[in-house]
């Protein structure tokens, strides 16, 4: 019963912590107008679900159920890793684990409270989605008969085995001190893709071990299609495509509506399903043994044992000339000290997309350079936030001025940052497209002004880390958020430079004040 009553403790203290923030509230309101978009009306252009040849259900509870069951897989399975993790890394940084176990409970009891929590979380914010999709069952009034049951049946037995696998990652990756900040965020935006390009690839399997067995996705994709497929042969008595959209256009020809009032789940699927949670569970477990090892790697720790990357001694007798003044000297030190803490894997991560830019055809250079802007991630999200996560705010905004000088070296060090990793793709569209290199200058400096003004504004570095991995993936897709040569895209750019610059004016100071 102790133990019980202390894993409850850790459940309910998280939650008022994770509830006390704006960072939950953003994504809870965020998550309930994705739900409420999610059942479009008549005339709406998108279509959230659609099997092949333009169908959809009814907006019964079962249909509204399985497509926010679908979104959830892409939506909060993203959203929520950003959401739910850190916390770990917070009771580690303050010692509150060292408290917890030494009381009876376990490490793996510890550890389980951890995850249960992120489970909760999640819990909370598909409660309050599913309320939404009740609603929009009402207002759409294609079928107003509720079944709670049915509503909720895919909810638990496609989307909780996703979030069961990403509440365990979110552990992994905050005792292991290399992926608890930036590395950790892009690699699981990694992660996120490959699963969901794992997911799609097994539709276009044709081993029947993949479209009838028991087998399936983290998110659950592959049974969706499945029963998708055999409930429509069965409603048509013809052959059907295997396979079905997310996130698609209204086809030319309109939407075709059919029946979906009851999803009869197969028990081997149940089985398939539970796997996915037994392993959750089980990867929580296994990290027990390594926390002892982990918490002591503190953020603390890790300054003090970190070593200089390269020297580059170059860079104090190249630079000398700008430090004569009080800016150009901070200036000079932060762009240092940014360049030399660099690890050789980052400097050889470099030289190869150096490689893309100086001797790739345009579609490489192109790639180079998108790949080039991930390199100074850390600097670019974080670098705003240094005093606020070093507790060293209380020395630094003591001087006269400090507050707009710190703002300006840190964008003047974040656009140089890019412009070096940039620099032969700048230097090939100066001497092709003298105007292309400077829509490429302007994109660069709205990157710069966006890390600095989401950092001031959420005072976190994870939504601009997320926010730009996501961008240069779909750029590298083909999307033209970044092509400068487009006059909409320019404009759009020139717009996030204006927007951040009133956001940093703005938050900027009141972040100043609460880092003292």
């Amino acid at each position: 019963m102790g133990a019980l009553q202390r894993f409850v403790a850790i459940l309910a203290a998280d939650l008022r912590a994770r509830t006390r923030t704006s960072r939950f509230w953003v994504v809870l309101v965020a998550m309930m107008y994705a739900a409420w978009w999610c059942v479009p009306g008549p005339d709406a252009s998108h279509a959230v679900l659609l099997i092949w040849g333009g169908f959809r259900g009814s907006y019964s509870s079962a249909w509204i159920g399985m497509v926010l069951a679908m979104a959830f897989n892409v939506l909060l399975n993203l959203g929520g890793f950003y959401l739910v993790r850190g916390t770990l890394v917070r009771d580690i940084e303050t010692r509150v684990w060292q408290l917890l176990v030494a009381t009876p409970m376990t490490r793996a009891g510890y550890l389980l409270a951890k995850w249960a929590s992120h489970m909760l979380v999640f819990l909370t914010i598909i409660v309050a989605c599913l309320g939404v999709g009740l609603v929009a069952q009402w207002v759409r009034a294609e079928d107003r008969t509720v079944d709670l049951l049915e509503l909720v049946k895919p909810v638990v037995l496609l989307t909780l085995p996703g979030l069961a696998m990403t509440a365990a990652i979110a552990i992994w990756f905050d005792l292991l001190p290399p992926l608890r900040r930036t590395a950790g965020n892009v690699l699981f935006f990694v992660l996120w893709t490959t699963a969901l390009a794992f997911g799609v690839a097994g539709f276009e399997a044709k081993s029947d071990f993949a479209r009838e067995g028991w087998v399936s996705d983290s998110g659950g994709l592959l049974v969706a299609g499945r029963d998708f497929h055999r409930v429509r042969e069965k409603q048509t008595g013809k052959p059907q495509r295997f396979g079905f959209s997310l996130f698609s256009p209204v086809p030319k020809g309109g939407i075709k509506r059919f029946d979906w009032r009851e999803w009869h789940v197969r028990p081997m699927d149940l089985f398939g399903r539970l796997l996915w949670l037994v392993f959750g569970i089980g990867a929580v477990l296994l990290a027990a043994p390594l926390l002892d090892r982990a918490a002591a790697r503190t953020s603390a720790t890790n300054e003090r044992s970190r070593t200089s990357g390269l020297r580059l001694r170059w860079m104090d007798v190249a630079l000398r000339p700008f430090a004569r003044t009080i800016f150009g000297a901070v200036a000079v030190a932060e762009l240092t000290a940014c360049v030399r803490e660099r690890r050789i894997w980052w400097w050889l991560a470099l030289a190869v997309v150096f490689g893309l830019q100086a001797f790739g055809g345009e579609q490489l250079m192109r790639t180079g350079m998108l790949l080039a802007w991930l390199l100074p991630l850390d600097v670019l999200a974080r670098g705003i936030l240094r005093e606020r996560e070093h507790r060293t705010g209380a020395l630094v905004f003591t001087g006269e001025g400090a507050v707009p000088r710190l703002l300006a070296s840190r964008l003047v060090v974040s656009v140089l940052m890019l412009v070096g990793v940039s620099l032969p793709a700048l230097l090939r569209l100066g001497a092709t497209s003298p105007a292309g290199a400077l829509a490429a200058v302007v994109v660069i400096v709205s990157i710069a002004s966006c890390g600095i003004a989401f950092g001031a504004l959420f005072r976190t570095a994870r939504p601009f880390e997320l926010a730009l991995v996501a961008l240069v993936y779909v750029a590298l897709q083909g999307a033209t958020v970044f092509d400068a040569g487009a006059g909409a895209t320019l404009l759009g750019h020139l717009a996030a430079i204006a927007l951040a610059s009133i956001v940093v004016v703005t938050a900027w100071p009141r972040l100043a004040r609460a880092s003292v």
